[in-house]
């Protein structure tokens, strides 16, 4: 065991107690390791005296702040399990993660006020909450819990609160997935995992003590949620942005001279057609780590023109962040890979019977490190089904080469299978990034009685005007025959979820066909 959580910051502030720890963007907050680390201890205290223990469940429906950081730490110290909350979803599916987690204390921002009414007002079914505690936010208090200044934000400051032995082995989080399919499960990690993802990315990724990283992807997700506790342990400073605005993106990045920050490649997209990416002063920024779904060549090449790099990261909640890496010279020299797996991750690419597949051949990605999750919270089933002797089976299709570097192709239930060939929606949405009057895309199977499935395109347009034979015409000579798509639709949005992976489910029910034929 490396440490619990709590200890880890409690050693951070220790060694290094002047040095600024966090700056909290919305409240102009700044402060340094030790201010932290006693403003954590004053929380941990003020819970314990609310009777809240190891292994309570304390769910967080808040935006990116220190409230956040506040809950995270403290929890770690008591020996509680976080639950963070996607504030995106709506008061049923909330409830149902309230409910499966058995959470009794709900820390919430009173801009939630109408979801947590809904909750209080049994509307989603009883639930196990009887605590609410409400951080005022810009929109005003609600009065629907007690103030967290009063309640979590003024406890006792003279000593660390006495609490129940903490182990490597205790539970620290569960994390639901997005439930793009189905209904979400509770990913549980330990201490353990998540010291392991910590050292493993601060082994494996271009970061360091002098660095000012900006953290703008939401906390709830583990692609933020990781980045932050290694940050916070290594002695960056942490910088928090409450929501994605590209244009106060690039202003955050001048003023707090950011060195890094990470983003998914839609928010790539926005922060280049931002009006002040250009006046911005970015010139301290070095790298911007991307993830959660293939970042398209275009934009890699696009960034590069800026000076900026690309390094791509590979990862999912089950693995606590860490999966594959790809920075410095690579993430040029192989833009569109995701690089080979984190210093203490082994990956591998197998075919359906669970084979190692030749360099080349495409397959299912499989993971293996002392960061992969725990569990799925009370699944047993879907746990055995997941982690089998060790590795952890992604559902995602990717090709490796002979040296090591992987490359997603998609999620093995968006293969398009059409004729009896594969067809990898990323490769086709990749090609379509690049026509100029495409600012974003996502392409889905339509049901073909010829083909079985055929693609179709749903389009975003740059521009008013753009036709469906534009679009077409531009994958023509760039894709295989099968490849290309049957049909165009244009929408003003597409559907993703909080990490930017577009909700391809929702397309297909949206669009459910047939393709022409």
């Amino acid at each position: 065991m490396i440490g619990t959580l709590g200890d880890l910051l409690r050693a951070r502030a220790r060694i290094a107690p002047g040095r600024e720890a966090l700056v909290d963007l919305a409240s102009g907050l700044r402060l340094d390791y030790a201010a932290l680390d006693a403003r954590i201890d004053r929380v941990a205290a003020a819970m314990a005296a609310e009777g809240i223990g190891k292994g309570d469940r304390v769910a967080v429906l808040l935006h990116n702040g220190p409230e956040f950081v506040d809950a995270l730490f403290a929890c770690a110290r008591l020996g509680a399990i976080l639950v963070p909350l996607n504030w995106r979803l709506t008061a049923p599916e909330i409830a149902f993660i309230l409910a499966d987690a058995g959470a009794e204390t709900l820390i919430f921002e009173s801009g939630f006020a109408a979801t947590v009414a809904a909750l209080k007002a049994g509307e989603a079914g009883d639930l196990p909450v009887r605590r609410l505690i409400e951080v005022e936010s810009p929109s005003g208090p609600a009065g629907l819990g007690r103030p967290y200044a009063e309640s979590l934000g003024a406890g006792p400051a003279d000593s660390p609160p006495a609490v129940a032995r903490v182990t490597g082995e205790d539970p620290l989080l569960i994390v639901y997935t997005s439930g793009t399919t189905g209904r979400p499960k509770g990913v549980v990690h330990s201490h353990d995992t998540k010291a392991a993802a910590i050292l493993n990315v601060g082994l494996t990724a271009d970061m360091d003590m002098r660095d000012r990283n900006l953290v703008v992807l939401p906390l709830f997700h583990i692609g933020a949620l990781t980045p932050l506790t290694s940050a916070l342990t290594r002695g960056v400073t942490t910088v928090l942005m409450r929501t994605f605005d590209p244009a106060a993106m690039w202003d955050a990045i001048e003023r707090e001279r950011i060195t890094v920050t990470l983003a998914v490649p839609a928010m790539l997209n926005f922060m280049l057609k931002a009006p002040n990416r250009d006046t911005a002063d970015r010139s301290t920024l070095r790298a911007i780590l991307s993830g959660a779904a293939p970042v398209p060549v275009t934009l890699i090449e696009a960034y590069r023109d800026l000076g900026i790099d690309i390094h791509q990261v590979y990862g999912m909640t089950e693995t606590c962040g860490p999966g594959c890496y790809i920075g410095g010279e690579d993430a040029v020299a192989r833009a569109g890979s995701t690089g080979r797996g984190y210093l203490l991750t082994e990956v591998r690419v197998v075919d359906a019977e669970g084979r190692d597949l030749p360099p080349g051949a495409p397959g299912e990605l499989l993971v293996r490190g002392p960061h992969n999750m725990v569990g799925y919270w009370r699944r047993p089933d879907a746990t055995a089904e997941t982690l089998r002797d060790g590795w952890l089976h992604t559902g995602d299709v990717a090709i490796m080469d002979a040296e090591g570097f992987v490359t997603i192709h998609d999620r093995i239930k968006d293969m398009i299978i059409s004729g009896g060939e594969n067809v990898y929606p990323a490769e086709v949405e990749n090609v379509l990034l690049s026509h100029p009057d495409v600012a974003d895309v996502a392409v889905i199977g339509r049901p073909s009685e010829r083909w079985g499935e055929s693609p179709f395109a749903i389009v975003v347009p740059a521009r008013e005007g753009v036709t469906e034979g534009d679009v077409l015409a531009h994958c023509d000579g760039r894709l295989a025959r099968f490849k290309l798509p049957k049909g165009v639709a244009f929408v003003e949005t597409i559907p993703r979820n909080p990490t930017g992976k577009a909700l391809k489910r929702m397309l297909r029910e949206s669009f459910p066909g047939p393709a022409p034929e």
